[in-house]
């Protein structure tokens, strides 16, 4: 796997997202070793997290903009 976590940061939540589903297919799929496997898995989790913080982001605008619009 030639990325790194670090590029998690960088990626669009659509990016992101898509690469979490290859590597939870590729995790599925049971082809890889051990060791691949854990690092998948590690991959995966920030993938999931840098998610979460994005879509938090997002939640976080349209409930300021509902706020705004309705005062």
């Amino acid at each position: 796997m030639a990325e790194k976590k670090n590029d998690i940061a960088e990626l669009s939540y659509e990016q992101a997202r898509d690469e979490l589903t290859r590597v939870l297919n590729e995790l599925e799929a049971g082809s890889v070793t051990l060791e691949e496997s854990m690092t998948l898995w590690q991959r995966g989790e920030a993938l999931a997290k840098h998610c979460e913080a994005l879509l938090s982001g997002a939640r976080a605008k349209i409930d300021k903009t509902l706020k705004e619009t309705s005062e």
